[in-house]
């Protein structure tokens, strides 16, 4: 397990792919259960989410008072995410804002864009930028505005550019796991205040990240 930083607040960390981010319903053990056994930590707290076969940055709190500091933050919108993701498909606008009306169908674990409001509906934004391009896929950079679940997988979904590798939202690209990877997490020391900013990338022989090469940054 790759640790960016880690003090007596907060533990900074890329979670790999396929490990979910809590324990599961049929006893599969999460990334907390991996800190407290390979970390040694006795309290660790879960602070957002990456779906299992989503890897990237994440960051933990040690602390019950450090956990609400930063929830505060996600909560107010202080706390800002970007995820680098690769689309099927040529994205005509280079860079904008996607706003839409998601719906939740937890029996299904699948999102969805409806036209009105209605019970469960919530309003979802999303900023993005088109990186690079390479046999017809886009490697696109995307800032949350919003966290809904699947909603970067479900907003691209809907315009025809699902991401890569992700059948349940289009995609028929079945030579690798859901090309999404949670870049860079920023938000302030839950003590010292000072902001921080973590980033990582995605491992640049696997595909479709290795069709993009230096466009991926350093």
């Amino acid at each position: 397990m790759n640790v960016l930083f880690e003090d007596n607040e907060i533990i900074v960390l890329v979670k790999p792919v396929g490990v979910p981010s809590e324990d599961t319903p049929n006893g599969e053990k999460g990334i907390i259960d991996l800190l407290k056994n390979q970390q040694g930590l006795s309290d660790v707290f879960l602070l957002h989410r990456l779906d299992r076969n989503v890897g990237g940055v994440m960051v933990f709190a040690k602390t019950k008072k450090s956990a609400a500091h930063i929830s505060k933050q996600i909560q107010e919108n202080t706390f800002k995410k970007t995820y680098l993701a690769v689309v099927d498909g040529v994205i005509e606008e280079k860079q904008g804002i996607f706003k839409d009306l998601l719906f939740k169908d937890s029996s299904k674990n699948r999102s969805y864009v409806v036209n009105r409001m209605r019970k469960g509906v919530k309003k979802a934004s999303l900023e993005y930028i088109v990186l690079s391009e390479n046999e017809n896929k886009s490697l696109v950079k995307v800032t949350l505005h919003t966290g809904r679940t699947h909603q970067i997988r479900v907003q691209f979904s809907s315009r025809k550019t699902p991401l890569t590798g992700d059948i349940k939202y289009g995609s028929k690209d079945r030579n690798c796991d859901i090309a999404l990877f949670s870049h860079s997490i920023t938000f302030n020391h839950p003590v010292t205040n000072e902001l921080l900013t973590f980033t990582a990338l995605p491992n640049k022989i696997d595909y479709p990240w290795n069709l993009f090469g230096s466009d991926l940054g350093e």
